[in-house]
């Protein structure tokens, strides 16, 4: 079992309040679930206006397969419109 998670720091310069950033990061968590096998989910900053991070996951049989997804998931996230990423960290999971 291979688990690869994708943290992705994100500044929201055009967002003025939570539920107009909220409207610029749905598109985007909604997308990455239509076109990836991943879970993913705004994890820190949930309470401030122009910063997000969004967490990603996936569960593979293959080291190989996992990274293929996450650097799609990682490529779609950096086009969207209104959001420049700030950050990007991968982090594998260890089995004992």
């Amino acid at each position: 079992m291979h688990v690869l998670a994708l943290a992705v720091d994100l500044h929201l310069p055009s967002t003025r309040s939570l539920k107009a950033k909220r409207a610029v990061l749905r598109p985007i968590i909604e997308g990455v679930r239509a076109r990836f096998p991943v879970a993913i989910a705004e994890t820190e900053w949930q309470d401030t206006w122009q910063r997000a991070q969004l967490g990603v996951a996936i569960v593979s049989s293959s080291t190989q397969v996992a990274r293929e997804i996450i650097d799609d998931v990682e490529r779609f996230v950096w086009s969207c419109a209104d959001i420049e990423v700030t950050d990007v960290r991968h982090s594998w999971l260890e089995e004992e």
